[in-house]
């Protein structure tokens, strides 16, 4: 992977951006969570609601990232295959479909 993922715009402009990974043990740097904690995957759904290739495209290279970091400070702590990437790129499909009808909800929609 070249270079690093940039943070997403909304998260650095939003309330929620102290929701960054504190590198390299993949933490919430606010809530002290593993990373992406719930706040920062609700905003990176926010932010790319209409493009979840794009989110995945992005969320793929933090776990490549995560994984070389996670390994190298302690094999032990980096977890499975299937844990990381359930971590990574399991969720935004399952959350999604939960926030679009939480939003729905609540905004009307």
């Amino acid at each position: 992977m070249s270079g690093k993922p940039p943070p997403p715009v909304h998260l650095s402009a939003s309330g929620l951006g102290d929701h960054l990974p504190v590198r390299p043990r993949w933490l919430c740097r606010r809530c002290r969570h593993p990373w992406p904690c719930t706040q920062a995957k609700i905003a990176m759904l926010a932010e790319y609601g209409d493009n979840p290739i794009d989110l995945s495209l992005y969320l793929a290279g933090w776990l490549q990232e995560a994984l070389d970091e996670l390994h190298q400070l302690d094999p032990s702590v980096t977890g499975s295959a299937a844990d990381m990437f359930e971590r990574f790129l399991g969720w935004p499909t399952r959350l999604s479909r939960c926030y679009r009808v939480t939003r729905g909800a609540a905004g009307g929609y």
